[in-house]
C-alpha cells in the first residue's frame, strides 16, 4: 500500500469539500442566521488538514487498484468525519456521534436523521445538510476526477472502486471525460427541477434542497413534515418525476441527450424497473383505495410517490404509509431491498442484478430439462459471462449475510424485532425511513450511540456496495 499516494488524494478531496463550505457561507449571510462562524471555523480547519495532506505527500504517485479502494473508503470517511464539525460547532450543538451520524447520512444519501426539529436550523445548516447530498449522490470522487487533473493518473481505478455495479459504463475513453459528462446530465437535471418546484410555490432555497435529496435520492427535507409540508399534487408529481429519473442509468439520459430516443426501450432494467413501479402503484392504488383512504387520484399519486421514493431509496414520503395495509407495507419494503438501476443514484441490491438472477434461474431449470443443451443468459441482447452471474451471486449471499448478522447485532442493542430489521434495510439500502420507530414520521434519535456508529458503517458498504468496504478488512489487502 502506498500511504503516501492516498494522502495525497485524500488532501485534495479535503481541500475540495472545503471549498464547497462557501456555498452555506454565502446562504449563511444571505439570511444572517448566526450560522457563519461554525462555517467559517469548519472551513478553515479542512483547508488547513487537507492541504497539509496534500502539500506533505508526493505528486508523482500512480494509483493503483489497491490505493483505488483505499482512497474512496477512507475519502468517504474523511469526508463524513471533517463535514461533520459545522453540526457541532452549531448552535445545534450535536454531539460528535450524531454530527456524524447526520453528516455520513446525507454524503452516502441514506437520508437517515437524528433531528426531531429541522425547521428550528438556521438556513445555512440546512443549506449544508441537502448539499452533502447533491455531493455524494454523483459520487465526490467521480467530481474529483471531473475538476481535479491531478487525478487523472489512477481514475480508473477510483471510478471501479466507487461505481462498482455489475458493470462499468464508460461512455467515454477518458475516464475523466465519462466523469465530466455524468455530472453535466446530473447539474441539468437539478437546474429543471429546482425551476419546475420554484414555479409550483416552493421558495428558491426550498427548491434547491428538495432538489438536492431528489437527484441524489437522499430525502432530506427542510420541513419536519417532509413533502406533506406543501400540500401540493403537482410538487408531488415533479419530485416523483425526477426521483425515478435519477434512479436510472445516467448513461442512458446522455443517450437520450444525444437524440437516440430508443435509449431507454430497448434497456432490458430499465423495462424492468418501469415495470415494477408501475405494477406496485397500481396494487397500492387499488388496496389504499378499497381502505377508504384516499379516492382513486389520489390513491394512485400517493402510491406512486411512495413507491418511487422507496424504491429509488430516496425516501422522501407524502404519506404516512405504515398506516396502509400489512400487504402494501410488505411490497414497499421488498422495493427498498430491490432500489435503483445500476449508474443510478440509488442504492440496494439494483435491479439488474435481480433481473440476471432471475434470468439465470430460469437458464438453469432449463438445463434440467435439457442438460446438453447450451443456455446463454442475455441482456440487451448481449450474453452475459459465468463470471459476471458467479459475482451477482456472490454480491447477493454477501449482501443478505450482512443483513441478517447486522438485524441480530441491532437487536442486542436493544431494538425490536421489526426496528431492527428496518434500520438495517434503510441503511444498508441507503434508503432513509422504515417502518416501525424509524417510520416516516419518526428518526433515529432513539438509537444509542454505538448504534448509530454501526449503521454509519452500514450507510458507508451500502453506497459503496459493500465489497469496497469489506475488502480493507483482509489482511492480503495491505500486504504486497
Amino acid at each position: 500500500m502506498d500511504f503516501k499516494a492516498v494522502l495525497h488524494v485524500l488532501g485534495a478531496m479535503l481541500i475540495f469539500i472545503g471549498g464547497s463550505l462557501t456555498f452555506p457561507i454565502a446562504v449563511s449571510l444571505y439570511y444572517g442566521d448566526g450560522d457563519l462562524y461554525p462555517f467559517v471555523t469548519s472551513l478553515v480547519i479542512i483547508i488547513i488538514s487537507g492541504f497539509a495532506f496534500w502539500w506533505f505527500t508526493p505528486a508523482d504517485r500512480e494509483l493503483r487498484s489497491r490505493e483505488g479502494f483505499a482512497v474512496v473508503s477512507f475519502g468517504w470517511l474523511a469526508l463524513a468525519a471533517f463535514g461533520a464539525l459545522p453540526f457541532v460547532l452549531s448552535s445545534a450543538s450535536l454531539s460528535y456521534t450524531d454530527a456524524f451520524f447526520e453528516t455520513m447520512s446525507g454524503f452516502t444519501t441514506t437520508g437517515a436523521t437524528i433531528l426531531t426539529d429541522v425547521e428550528s436550523l438556521p438556513h445555512g445548516l440546512l443549506f449544508w445538510r441537502s448539499f452533502t447530498h447533491w455531493l455524494g449522490g454523483m459520487g465526490i470522487i467521480l467530481l474529483s476526477l471531473a475538476i481535479l487533473p491531478m487525478l487523472g493518473v489512477g481514475g480508473m481505478q477510483l471510478f471501479k472502486a466507487e461505481v462498482p455495479g455489475p458493470s462499468v459504463d464508460k461512455i467515454q475513453p477518458r475516464i475523466q471525460d465519462t466523469a465530466k459528462i455524468l455530472w453535466g446530465v446530473y447539474v441539468m437535471l437539478s437546474i429543471v427541477e429546482s425551476t419546475l418546484l420554484w414555479f409550483g410555490g416552493m421558495t428558491v432555497f426550498d427548491a434547491l434542497c428538495h432538489t438536492f435529496g431528489t437527484m441524489a435520492t437522499g430525502g432530506f427535507s427542510t420541513k419536519n413534515a417532509g413533502i406533506m409540508h406543501f400540500q401540493s399534487a403537482y410538487i408531488e408529481y415533479v419530485i416523483a418525476f425526477f426521483m425515478l429519473l435519477a434512479g436510472a442509468n445516467f448513461a442512458l439520459h446522455y443517450r437520450f441527450l444525444q437524440r437516440k430516443a430508443t435509449a431507454y426501450q430497448k434497456n432490458t432494467e430499465f423495462r424492468s424497473y418501469i415495470g415494477i413501479i408501475l405494477s406496485v402503484t397500481l396494487f397500492l392504488m387499488v388496496i389504499t383505495h378499497i381502505q377508504n383512504f384516499y379516492d382513486y387520484s389520489e390513491a394512485f399519486r400517493k402510491g406512486l410517490f411512495q413507491v418511487v421514493s422507496l424504491m429509488t431509496t430516496t425516501g422522501f414520503h407524502s404519506a404516512d404509509y405504515e398506516l396502509w395495509s400489512t400487504p402494501a407495507q410488505f411490497l414497499l419494503v421488498m422495493l427498498m431491498f430491490i432500489g435503483g438501476c445500476a449508474g443510478s443514484t440509488g442504492g440496494g441490491i439494483k435491479v439488474v442484478r435481480i433481473v440476471l438472477i432471475f434470468k439465470h434461474l430460469a437458464a438453469q431449470l432449463k438445463r434440467l430439462v435439457h442438460p446438453h443443451a447450451v443456455i446463454p443468459v442475455r441482456l440487451n441482447n448481449k450474453s452475459v459471462s459465468r463470471e459476471a452471474i458467479t459475482d451477482i451471486l456472490g454480491f447477493l449471499l454477501v449482501y443478505m449475510l450482512l443483513f441478517a448478522i447486522s438485524s441480530f447485532v441491532m437487536t442486542l442493542m436493544g431494538l425490536d424485532l421489526i426496528s431492527s430489521v428496518s434500520t438495517v434495510i434503510s441503511t444498508l439500502g441507503n434508503i432513509g425511513p422504515g417502518i416501525g420507530t424509524i417510520g416516516p414520521t419518526e428518526n433515529f434519535a432513539h438509537i444509542p450511540a454505538a448504534g448509530k456508529w454501526f449503521l454509519s458503517f452500514l450507510m458507508l458498504a451500502g453506497r459503496l456496495e459493500i465489497f469496497t468496504v469489506l475488502i480493507i478488512f483482509n489482511r492480503h489487502f495491505w500486504i504486497r
